[in-house]
Parts: C-alpha cells; structure tokens; sequence
C-alpha cells in the first residue's frame, strides 16, 4: 500500500507531467484560456492516458517481448494511442458538441500529446506491474488535470488584471507556467 501512495503522490505532485517533466505543454498552453475547456482536455487526456498505458503494457509484454521487437514500441504506442483520440473525438462530437468544439485543434492533438506517450514508455521503464501501471497512468493525468486547471483558472483571473501592454496575453502565460513550475518543483526539494 505504502508503495502506491508514493508513486500516486509522485505521479500528482512531485513528478507532475507538466511541471516537473514538462510534458504536454502544447495542450497545457493552448487550451487553459478557459476553465470548462481545460477541465475537457484533461478529462479527455486522463481517458487517453489511463487507456493507452493498460494496453500498451498488455501489447509490450504480449507481443512484443515474446517476438523480441521491442524497437517497434514507440511505433506501437502512437498507434494505440491514435486510435483512442479517435474514439475520444467520436464520442465528443456525438455526447457534447461544445465542447468538442471549444477543443477544436487540440483534440486531435492528444495523438501527439508526449505527455501520453511519456507515461506509458514511463510505466515500462520503470518495470511497473500492470496495476502500478495503471495507477501510474491515472493519478499522472490527474496531476495533468491540475496543472491545466489551475494555470486555466490562473489565466482567467489575468485576464481581468491590469498587465503592462508588453506583457499581456503570451507573455503573462509563460511567466504565470515558470511560477507554477517552480512551486511544483518545491515538491522535489529542487528549488
């Protein structure tokens, strides 16, 4: 028990995808304007990410291992991971047209979120059991959700504050991601 307490904690906290890995940061930048749209993309991600880590690590020990092709994982992985966006964007469109168009280009774009595929090469790295796997995959993408939510929620209060021209919008952003960055990196004694 103790030993999935760690690794849930590191996964949310300590190792969080976005800000100690910096994973991700495509969706995490472009889908945090708003809060419900950031909370979509992380739902969508964490469906994604949980997913695809369960099936990769069947597919890795399954086939690959057994047949010794192990160089074709990351070929392997994009494509389980390709087709679950697939199915996340069908399902979108048909339970919650709004959101999949507040999602727009980013949606497709979780194909090639590293931040999915860093966890699921993760989970084998670090020669996790199925389960740790999954937990592993789950409680990283709720550290994902964090991030996006919080800078989300971070980017709507800005937009109401009284920012220097020069700083506005982009500028502000990154400034506001560093910050979150180095708090969350306190976690792991770096700063």
């Amino acid at each position: 028990m103790g030993e999935y307490l760690l690794v849930i904690v590191s996964a949310i906290f300590v190792n969080n995808v976005v800000f100690a890995r910096f994973l991700g940061i495509c969706p995490y930048l472009g889908v945090s304007k708003k809060l419900d749209t950031a909370i979509g993309m992380g739902l969508a991600v964490t469906f994604v990410m949980t997913l695809a880590t369960a099936i990769t690590y069947v597919l890795y020990f399954g086939v690959l291992v057994p047949f010794k092709i192990q160089f074709l994982q990351t070929v392997m992985y994009i494509l389980v991971i390709a087709s679950l966006v697939q199915l996340v964007e069908i399902v979108l469109k048909k339970v919650s047209k709004p959101l999949y168009s507040a999602l727009g280009i980013y949606l497709p774009l979780i194909t090639t979120n590293c931040a999915i595929l860093g966890v699921a090469l993760l989970a084998i790295q670090e020669e996790y059991s199925f389960v740790m796997s999954v937990v592993f995959s789950f409680f990283s993408a709720i550290g994902f959700i964090l991030a996006i939510v919080i800078f989300a929620g971070m980017r709507e209060k800005l937009e109401d504050a009284d920012i220097p021209a020069p700083f506005r919008n982009v500028p502000i952003a990154f400034i506001g991601a560093a910050i979150l960055s180095l708090a969350f990196m306190g976690f792991s004694g770096l700063v």
